[in-house]
Formats: structure tokens, sequence, C-alpha cells
């Protein structure tokens, strides 16, 4: 579960950029791919599963956003101990949530894949996270070195010369 709501996270920092939207078609499709892969689905189980599936997926990111408008909203330094107690308050609530959740879905799903499938979901949705954040992170580290290793234009190419000389 505790990946699952950092690739919700993930997914949700994403929306932010502009090509937002093509990123995370890819990002779902790609996921989609590795799930379909893993689990072996038969066609008659991808075309009950799915639909369960993208409804669960969709009520986890609907509980993770009424969290994260919240922490938003939090402001620790001005913050009243009531305040604070609330937060804790509501985050617990949102784990027992998506833990509800979970036991939910995985019960409907098993309606439609077997034991072994929906365990191999958990671990296929874990190594989607991890390759995700493996290749975030790498896009961060080429993009770091682009920015630093660009080449600077003249005038401040002058400047940094200038401050050297003296």
């Amino acid at each position: 579960m505790k990946y699952t709501i950092t690739l919700l996270m993930l997914l949700l920092v994403l929306r932010a950029f502009p090509q937002s939207q093509e990123v995370l078609d890819k990002i779902e499709s790609a996921k989609i791919a590795l799930i379909t892969q893993r689990l072996d689905l038969s066609p008659e189980q991808a075309e009950k599963f799915w639909p369960i599936y993208r409804e669960y997926s969709e009520k986890q990111r609907e509980i993770h956003q009424d969290f994260q408008e919240l922490k938003r909203n939090y402001r620790p330094n001005t913050a009243t101990e009531e305040e604070s107690k609330a937060l804790i308050d509501r985050g617990l609530e949102i784990k027992e949530q998506m833990i509800s959740l979970d036991k939910q879905y995985s019960e409907r799903m098993l309606n439609v894949i077997n034991n072994r499938q929906l365990l191999q979901l958990r671990e296929a949705e874990n190594d989607f996270r991890q390759q995700l954040m493996r290749r975030l992170k790498e896009q961060r580290e080429r993009q770091r070195d682009q920015f630093r290793d660009r080449p600077l234009n003249d005038e401040i190419r002058q400047q940094r010369q200038q401050q050297r000389g003296n």
C-alpha cells in the first residue's frame, strides 16, 4: 500500500508539468503492459479485471488527493496543537481507508483472478514503482548534467574571466 501511495504521489507531481497528460498516458500504458504481462491474463480475465482495477486506482487517487489537500493547507510554523493533531488523525483515517479499499478490491479481483495472480499484481505494482522512480532519478540527473555542462554565453564567460583576473 505504501508503494501505491508513493506511485500516486509521483503521478500527481507529474501532472504539474506541461506535457503531463501525454506523460501520464505513457506511464499508464507502461503500467498496464507490465501488469498484463506479469499476470498472464486471459482475454476473459482482462475484460473483467481492468474495469475493477481502474476503479480501484481511481478511488486510491481520490483518497490520496483529499489528504494532499489537507497537507497543502497545513502550516507547521503557525499551526496549533489541535490543527496538528487533526492532521495526524486524518492521516490515520486515510491509512485505514486505504486498507479497507485494498481489502474490498482484493476480494472483487479474486472473483476474476486467482490468489497467485493477485500476489503477482502487488509485486508488479512495486516493480513498476521502482522502475518509474529509477527513471525519474536518471532523468533528473541527465537534466542536472545538461544544465551544468551547457556552454556559457559570451557575456557570462567574459564576466567570469574578469573576476578570475582581479
